[in-house]
């Protein structure tokens, strides 16, 4: 790795960002990024994006990964889920639903949104700190990962466009949710704040729209087809509706 000759790798310039790099390997990607400015830009900006992350989830990021994302419970039995005072804290939260877009469906059961939303919740808090492994797959195979969550859950998962608003696919993976396999999206903004699409199983058939509210990150949940939506991001809520509505308005031009 100490050949200057080598080329710098895209994985060498995450790591040089990270702090992972080797120590005899640093003076040559420093020098290939001197050479090559368009790219020290572009690390930069990894660097900034970084250090806006970890001021804001520094408190968060080296909290133990919850029990119930521990992949391995994919191929457990379905549980029971027991939230007790943590799901208590969470729907006190609530704050009602948005009216008029999604005001159809029975009315959704508290269990179900409690349980969902706080899964949902954990995923977006203990994945949006990354800044190198922040999914499994990239975006740029939108059509493999669609493909693979479909496959692994059961249901049609879709990784919808938000260019429009101001998103971009990051990636996703897979997650425990609590009948069973559960997806995980991501996207990224210009600015750095990402926004994660979390869906599960549910009994419920079809729900309206409910917000949620813990620390700084907003959430907001529907069902549709049996399926538990969770779109996740900011204290922003005008913000968090607008894609929210995006996500809900693809979903239901495809049917998924």
């Amino acid at each position: 790795m100490n050949d200057r000759k080598i080329a710098v790798t895209e994985d060498e310039l995450h790591a040089y960002v990270d702090g992972e790099l080797p120590v005899e390997r640093r003076p040559d990607v420093e020098a290939w990024l001197a050479a090559h400015p368009d790219e020290a830009e572009r690390v930069q900006s990894w660097r900034t994006m970084a250090e806006m992350l970890h001021a804001r989830y520094d408190g968060i990021a080296h909290e133990p990964v919850p029990a119930r994302l521990e992949l391995e419970r994919l191929e457990r039995r379905p549980r029971q889920w027991l939230y007790g005072a943590a799901a208590a804290a969470l729907v006190a939260f609530v704050a009602g639903g948005t009216a008029g877009w999604v005001a159809h469906g029975a009315a959704n059961a508290p269990s179900t949104f409690q349980s969902l939303t706080a899964d949902a919740l954990d995923a977006h808090r203990l994945y949006v700190v990354e800044v190198r492994h922040p999914v499994e797959v990239g975006g740029n195979e939108r059509d493999h990962l669609q493909a693979w969550l479909t496959r692994r859950c059961g249901w049609t998962v879709l990784a919808p466009n938000l260019e429009a608003s101001g998103l971009k696919l990051v990636g996703g993976r897979l997650l425990p949710g609590p009948n069973g396999p559960a997806s995980f999206l991501m996207y990224e903004g210009t600015s750095g704040e990402r926004y994660t699409i979390y869906t599960a199983k549910t009994d419920n058939g079809a729900t309206q729209m409910r917000y949620a509210k813990a620390d700084k990150d907003g959430a907001l949940f529907w069902a549709e087809r049996g399926v538990g939506y969770v779109v996740s991001g900011g204290n922003d809520r005008d913000r968090l509706t607008k894609v929210a509505q995006a996500v809900y308005d693809q979903a239901e031009k495809n049917g998924s």
